[in-house]
């Protein structure tokens, strides 16, 4: 079992319990605004399964975020291997909130723990975090970490149909920055 703990957030495995509140919030239209589409609850699911399996295999990914005074799960924050297609390599952190969880600065907070376990444990040269160009609220969070970044980066997200939502932008964090 992995487990990463801040003041106020329990980042650890995946429960049963987790589904229906993650297929919630994968169905929220203002959650998902800088995504292709919502998700089915057959697809928020299969992505809590192969979130856990990493966990599993490897001891770092995608956790659920819980928050200890109420013991509520909020969403999911984490580490990733950078897909291969995409124009740079990497690990990338990354994290999605339930609404009721956004303004308390939970994405920050979590976020942090997850970089230090990528510098701390992993002993990861860099870190990434990778957004859409319009998705300013994430790229807030990015900047209050310390993370930076370079517009030569910017790119068009081949997963990404044609529109608004394609271009990306990518921050980075070296280790020893933060």
């Amino acid at each position: 079992m992995s487990e990463l703990r801040t003041d106020r957030l329990l980042l650890r495995d995946w429960r049963e319990s987790d589904l229906a509140p993650w297929a919630a919030l994968n169905a929220d239209p203002e959650v998902r605004e800088y995504f292709p589409g919502v998700l089915t609850s057959e697809q928020s699911e299969a992505s809590a399964a192969r979130f856990q399996a990493d966990l599993d295999a490897r001891g770092w990914g995608w956790w659920a975020v819980e928050v200890c005074a109420t013991g509520e799960f909020i969403g999911f924050t984490g580490l990733d291997p950078v897909d291969e297609h995409l124009p740079f390599s990497g690990v990338e952190a990354g994290w999605r909130l339930a609404r009721t969880a956004w303004g308390h600065g939970y994405a920050t907070e979590a976020a942090r723990a997850v970089l230090d376990f990528g510098f701390g444990r992993l002993r990861l040269p860099e870190i990434l975090a990778v957004t859409t160009a319009t998705n300013l609220r994430s790229q807030a969070v990015m900047r209050r970490l310390g993370m930076t970044r370079n517009p030569a980066d910017d790119f068009d997200d081949p997963d990404v149909p044609e529109g608004p939502l394609r271009r990306s932008v990518v921050f980075r964090l070296a280790a020893g920055a933060s």
